[in-house]
């Protein structure tokens, strides 16, 4: 397996899910997919740490979580932790140049990690204390 991307570990934890990435921009794609009945084979992309709209698929049972901003610190970040749901945060790209800037315009950032991840299968690896990585399933 390859690593695709990486960022901050929310918790360090042993638990490895794989599924396939969704990204859920806004409160109405949250409840789209857990009424589907399918949140529980899918790995959420979310913009940040701040995303609390996400909270219901936490308890519900969705596999893991990447953010493409926000720390451990944060309240998305805090809930993985009493969830006990891995979470890869502030995710970069390994083979892109294009990073998360604090008060910049990330909207190229955003929108390439978007690209390449949307539909992909992936498996989470948060058993480092401090980064976590987006491995590629073949």
């Amino acid at each position: 397996m390859n690593i695709i991307a990486q960022g901050y570990n929310s918790f360090e934890t042993k638990k490895a899910p794989e599924g396939e990435i969704i990204y859920l921009p806004t409160p109405q794609s949250v409840i789209k997919l857990i009424q589907s009945g399918k949140l529980k084979q899918h790995i959420l992309l979310v913009q940040g740490g701040t995303t609390t709209f996400l909270s219901p698929a936490l308890s519900m049972g969705a596999l893991g979580v990447i953010t493409l901003s926000g720390a451990p610190e944060s309240h998305l970040g805090i809930l993985s932790r009493e969830f006990q749901m891995p979470c890869v945060m502030t995710t970069y790209l390994v083979d892109a140049d294009t990073r998360y800037v604090t008060g910049g315009d990330n909207t190229l950032h955003f929108n390439a990690m978007i690209e390449k991840l949307q539909g992909k299968r992936v498996k989470l690896d948060c058993s480092d204390g401090e980064y976590g990585k987006v491995l590629e399933v073949a």
